[in-house]
C-alpha cells in the first residue's frame, strides 16, 4: 500500500473548532466592553476586562480563558496608551492569561476550589503581576497600584464566579 492510496483519516479533528473560535470571539468582545469600565488606579489599566476572561476559562477550558484574558488587556492598554509600554503589557497579557489557567485549575474542583482559586488568582494577579511596573516606577509605583490592582482582580473574579454558577448546570456549558 503506497501512500497515495491511503484514505485521508476523517476521525482528525482540528485543534480549535469553529465553536470554539465562536466563544473566543464572543467574550473577546465582552472583554472589549469590559474594558471600558474603568476601576481607579494610578496606572489606568484597570478594568472589568477580565471577568470574560475568568468566566471562559471556568466554563470552556483554560487555553480559552488564557486568548479571552490576555486580548482583553491588551485592549484595555490600547485603549489607555498603553503606560508601561507594549513589552510590559505584552508580559502582563502573557501574565494575565496564566491567571486564567489557574483560576480553570482551581475553579473546576468544587466550591472549596472556586474559593481558593478566586484567592490565589486574586493574589498572582494584583501582587505577582504588579511586579511588572518595578522596572519602570520602582517600589512606589508597585505599593501605589497594587490596592487597586487587587480589587480590579476581587471584582472580576467575583463576576465570573457569579456568572459560572448561574450557568453551569444548563447547555450553555454543558
Amino acid at each position: 500500500m503506497s501512500l497515495t492510496d491511503r484514505k485521508p483519516d476523517r476521525t482528525v479533528r482540528p485543534a480549535v473548532s469553529a465553536r470554539k473560535v465562536a466563544i473566543m470571539a464572543v467574550f473577546i468582545a465582552l472583554s472589549a466592553v469590559g474594558s471600558l469600565i474603568k476601576l481607579p488606579s494610578p496606572l489606568g489599566t484597570v478594568a472589568l476586562d477580565s471577568a470574560p476572561g475568568f468566566f471562559t476559562a471556568v466554563a470552556f477550558g483554560g487555553w480559552l480563558g488564557f486568548v479571552v484574558a490576555a486580548v482583553g488587556h491588551l485592549l484595555t492598554s490600547a485603549i489607555a496608551g498603553f503606560p508601561l509600554t507594549l513589552p510590559l503589557h505584552l508580559l502582563i497579557a502573557l501574565g494575565m492569561g496564566i491567571c486564567a489557567q489557574v483560576f480553570c485549575w482551581l475553579g473546576r474542583r468544587g466550591t472549596v476550589g472556586m474559593v481558593a482559586g478566586l484567592v490565589v488568582t486574586a493574589v498572582l494577579n494584583s501582587f505577582g503581576l504588579g511586579l511588572v511596573v518595578l522596572p519602570v516606577g520602582g517600589w512606589g509605583m508597585y505599593v501605589a497600584s497594587v490596592p487597586s490592582l487587587l480589587v480590579g482582580a476581587v471584582v472580576n473574579l467575583v463576576i465570573a464566579t457569579i456568572a459560572y454558577y448561574a450557568v453551569r448546570n444548563t447547555r450553555l456549558v454543558n
